[in-house]
């Protein structure tokens, strides 16, 4: 069974463009089903089989919308200063810590849902 990784890309209008990728085989459509069948088309019959799991990536109640938010913010933020070889602001490096602890905290809990709901 191949792993499918499926990614939102934004196109230079501001779209998302969903690329799916396996081994040596990429799509791409402007929605993940699109993106999926694209790449499905491409694998032969063993190579394709099993579970599919689909994340949103919008807030949830692991992980909210507003958490979602301010990581990306303060990762910005980071790279930037990084680009520009200018000091990180003191105090964020501890907040942008403790929002990845929540997110990976947040991961561990989806699955073990998930893993819950497979096993009844």
């Amino acid at each position: 069974m191949k792993t499918i990784a499926i990614l939102p890309i934004p196109s230079p209008d501001g779209s998302p463009v969903y690329h799916a990728i396996s081994g040596d085989k990429q799509s791409s459509g402007k929605t993940a089903g699109q993106a999926l069948d694209a790449l499905t088309a491409q694998l032969s019959d063993t190579d394709f089989g099993g579970t599919i799991v689909l994340q949103s990536f919008r807030g949830d109640p692991y992980f909210s919308e507003g958490q979602k938010q301010r990581l990306a913010e303060l990762m910005a933020a980071w790279r930037e200063a990084r680009d520009r070889g200018i000091e990180f602001d003191r105090q964020l490096p501890a907040e942008l810590e403790a929002l990845t602890e929540t997110e990976l905290q947040a991961a561990s809990d989806r699955s073990a849902t998930l893993l819950q709901v497979v096993a009844s």
